[in-house]
């Protein structure tokens, strides 16, 4: 067709996610694939039960409420009071959504206007982009840096303008696998406080702290009335494919990104919010042993990358390891990764992507180490391979 191109400007440049990429790179090739994050075994047993007996007692089969199934909203108010202390009202200060990813579009929908500026930590996943952009505002990275990747928060201040509608955290986050610490989430408070901010907080590895602890910056002062909390259970239950989120905020943010939200997906994956109400209430002994193993498979896949040559960032949370190749003599983490699977039948992904900036990020690569012992031990010896390759 012929005139304007058929792609919104905001969106131009986004294209084809390198998740979608990458994996599809792996089925053509047959190689592991490291570079998706997610698992290769399922959740609790018990869980998916709960979901199936949902399924034939005809729960959930029709349109569920809006806001989510009361069973699960009231499930993810107990969570929060049980982990950090947080007192909810599930009926008003909780909404269901399909998966994190939906909740940070409508919540960017729902607060943004065109032209507001967004801080966000830079490398970013990549929806945040495209979620900014949607809402017509411009994005503003805070770039975290290697080997630490803590943020500058002298620089975050000074990126702070008139025009600063909001700041966008992650925390653990994703791709470097860095844990905000209390010290820094209270300067980022006052921050927010100061210039009368709203911050919207991605925290779905909340469950998976290897080092330190999760601290939600809405138990800070003056933040809950302007802090919108996400998370979901694909993470932490290993269920991605059930795509079920939850945005967690004060009244009037809520009714907000409410409001887009129900002219997005307006409902969705019905039986399956009961699976996940029964998983929110699964013992500490479950969350311990989660965390236990996950802490055990990066130390599995962080020594076979360290033996295979690469310089290894080694996270504090996620399922992420940030990996440099420079030590490899490669100076191009795209390039490299679009090699990988031919050179030793293993997928990655290049942090490069997830940056305004490529530059700060052109030699980094983020491995997932969600798999079985065996599948890690047997990409870490492919890995190995490398060396005698270059």
């Amino acid at each position: 067709m012929g005139g304007r191109p058929l792609l919104n400007r905001r969106l131009e440049g986004l294209g084809t996610t390198i998740f979608a990429e990458m994996s599809a790179l792996a089925a053509e090739t047959g190689a592991i694939n490291l570079g998706q994050g997610f698992p290769d075994t399922d959740g609790p047993e018990s869980v998916r039960e709960a979901a199936v007996r949902a399924l034939r007692d005809g729960r959930g089969n029709q349109y569920p409420p809006g806001p989510g199934v009361p069973e699960l909203r009231e499930a993810i108010a107990d969570h929060q009071r049980r982990f950090y202390g947080i007192g909810l009202d599930p009926d008003t200060e909780v909404l269901v959504t399909a998966g994190a990813t939906e909740a940070v579009a409508a919540t960017m929908l729902a607060l943004l206007e065109p032209g507001d500026e967004v801080i966000a930590f830079e490398p970013y996943y990549d929806s945040y982009a495209a979620c900014i952009a949607m809402a017509g505002a411009r994005r503003v990275p805070l770039t975290l840096r290697a080997p630490s990747f803590r943020p500058d928060l002298d620089e975050l201040r000074a990126k702070i303008t008139p025009k600063t509608r909001l700041l966008l955290l992650n925390t653990p986050h994703n791709p470097t696998g860095m844990v905000l610490t209390r010290k820094e989430l209270r300067a980022i408070a006052s921050l927010a406080t100061e210039h009368n901010l709203l911050v919207v907080t991605d925290e779905v590895y909340e469950h998976l702290v290897f080092e330190g602890a999760h601290h939600p910056i809405a138990t800070l002062p003056g933040m809950h009335e302007r802090t919108v909390s996400i998370s979901s259970a694909g993470k932490t239950f290993s269920f991605t494919g059930w795509k079920v989120g939850w945005a967690m905020a004060s009244p009037p943010l809520i009714a907000a990104v409410r409001t887009a939200k129900q002219y997005l997906t307006f409902v969705s994956a019905g039986p399956l919010q009961y699976g996940i109400a029964e998983a929110l209430r699964l013992p500490d002994t479950y969350f311990d042993a989660f965390r236990e193993d996950l802490h055990r498979k990066r130390d599995i896949l962080a020594d076979g990358l360290r033996t295979a040559g690469f310089e290894v960032y080694t996270p504090q949370g996620t399922y992420f390891l940030t990996t440099d190749i420079t030590p490899l003599g490669e100076k191009d983490a795209y390039t490299f990764c679009r090699s990988l699977p031919a050179r030793c039948g293993v997928v990655a992904v290049p942090n490069s992507v997830f940056y305004d900036e490529p530059e700060a990020g052109r030699t980094q690569v983020r491995f997932a180490f969600c798999k079985r012992d065996d599948v890690l031990d047997e990409a870490a010896g492919k890995l190995r391979g490398l060396v005698s390759y270059t």
